[in-house]
Order: structure tokens, then C-alpha cells, then sequence
């Protein structure tokens, strides 16, 4: 999208943004804002990092935030969409940032690792689209935009980090065949893959690393936002490589 079209790209649209106040989803709603739509964003419980207060406080009938919404779970997921929808109207577009990492060997992974990784990553994305697309198919259409990972699509980068790379490729392949699910209705499902993302958890984590290197997350959310935008308009079932130049 140019600049230009960026300024309106969601005007009076409503997007949801799971996993909101993290680096990569606060971009994304950032960019939402910015092309003037309004955003609602479930955080797990009653507090939320300042810039996400700051939001709320400097736009109040743009910004939503529903407290106390695990993912993972069936009701509280059914919840935070009723409530979006109360505020803000069927969502044009949703964007599944919400998720968890962890870097353990095979042999010091118990199954609680996996589980917790399968939950944080796949169930939470499959709940939230399933409510996301009965209230989308209603309404005639609309955008889905999951967050895969880079070992997703090359699985021997996966090495040393076993479950994570099994709850990404579920992701994946979840986002193709959803896609394919719900196309005659009007929604164009899609991800991202991105690689190391530019972020301060992740530079502590690797002082050594060359950053300029990484993709930083404005880069990776330009690439969602056209993704949930309309202007998109047949891109759908893609796993799209975000990987910067590492």
C-alpha cells in the first residue's frame, strides 16, 4: 500500500488484534489506527502495559480492551468477540498475534512445554478464528491474518526448539486450510512467517546478534496490515516469509 492509501486504508473499519500489547500486535494496532479504523484487543488480565492505557485514554471510541480473556478458553474467547462487537460492529478484519515461545531441546521438553505451546499458539488462533468467521460470514467477508513462524516453513531452523516449531507449522496449516474453508464466503484467510523480529526481549536475548540484520516489527505489521486491508483483494491462503535480511 502507498502512503497515501495507508492514511484510509481501515477508515471506519473495525479490526481485532489479539496479542495487542506485545512488540509485533501494538505495531499492527498502531497501523490500524493510522489508516483510522478502530481496534479492539483482549489482554489476559486486569492490567496492560501503559502504551495500551495510553491508547485507551487519548482514543476512547477507538480503542477497546477487554480484560481478563484467556484465549485458550471457549467462553472467554465467545466473550471478548460479543463485547467487541458491542462496541465496534462486526470486525472487517482480525489479526492473531497472540501467542508464546520457548527454546528447550527434545529431551528437556516435558509434554506440559508442548501442551502449553499448542495452547498458547494453535488453540488461542483457532478459537479466535472460529468466532471471528461465524460474525464475518454474517456480515459478508472480511480479512484473517495468523502469525506463523519462519521454522514453520523451514522446520531444520527448528532445532533446539522442538515444540515451538510443531505449534507454528499447526498454525500454518490450520491458516491454508481455513482459508480454503471460508473463501466462498467472502474471507481471505492468510499469515506471516516471520524470522527474528527487532525487539528488546529479543536483543537481550542475543547480544551478539548483527540486529540491523532482523526485521523490525513496523516491517512485519506493513505487511499484515495489507494482508487484513481491502486492499486485498485475492491474496489467501499464503504463509508470507517476513525475514528481514537474517
Amino acid at each position: 500500500m502507498s502512503e497515501a492509501s495507508d492514511a484510509a486504508a481501515f477508515a471506519g473499519r473495525h479490526v481485532v488484534v489479539t496479542g495487542g500489547a506485545g512488540a509485533l500486535g501494538s505495531a499492527v494496532v498502531r497501523g490500524v489506527l493510522a489508516g483510522g479504523g478502530v481496534v479492539s484487543i483482549p489482554v489476559a488480565d486486569g492490567t496492560h502495559d501503559a502504551a495500551l492505557r495510553g491508547l485507551e485514554l487519548e482514543l476512547p471510541l477507538r480503542v477497546k480492551v477487554v480484560h481478563d480473556i484467556d484465549l485458550s478458553a471457549e467462553e472467554a474467547t465467545r466473550r471478548f468477540y460479543d463485547e467487541a462487537v458491542e462496541a465496534h460492529g462486526t470486525p472487517w478484519a482480525v489479526v492473531n498475534s497472540a501467542g508464546g515461545f520457548a527454546m528447550a531441546e527434545l529431551e528437556r521438553s516435558d509434554l506440559g512445554a508442548l501442551t502449553e505451546l499448542l495452547r498458547t499458539n494453535l488453540v488461542s488462533c483457532f478459537l479466535s478464528c472460529r468466532e471471528a468467521v461465524r460474525r464475518m460470514r454474517a456480515a459478508g467477508g472480511g480479512r484473517i491474518v495468523n502469525v506463523a513462524a519462519r521454522p514453520a516453513l523451514e522446520p531444520r531452523l527448528g532445532a533446539k526448539m522442538t515444540a515451538y516449531t510443531a505449534s507454528k507449522a499447526a498454525v500454518a496449516g490450520f491458516t491454508c486450510a481455513l482459508a480454503e474453508e471460508v473463501v466462498g464466503h467472502g474471507i481471505l484467510v492468510n499469515a506471516v512467517a516471520p524470522s527474528v523480529m527487532d525487539t528488546p526481549a529479543n536483543r537481550a536475548a542475543m547480544p551478539q546478534a548483527d540486529f540491523s540484520t532482523w526485521a523490525r516489527t513496523e516491517q512485519v505489521a506493513a505487511t499484515i496490515l495489507f494482508l487484513a486491508s481491502p486492499g486485498n483483494s485475492c491474496t489467501r491462503g499464503g504463509i508470507v516469509p517476513v525475514y528481514g535480511r537474517a
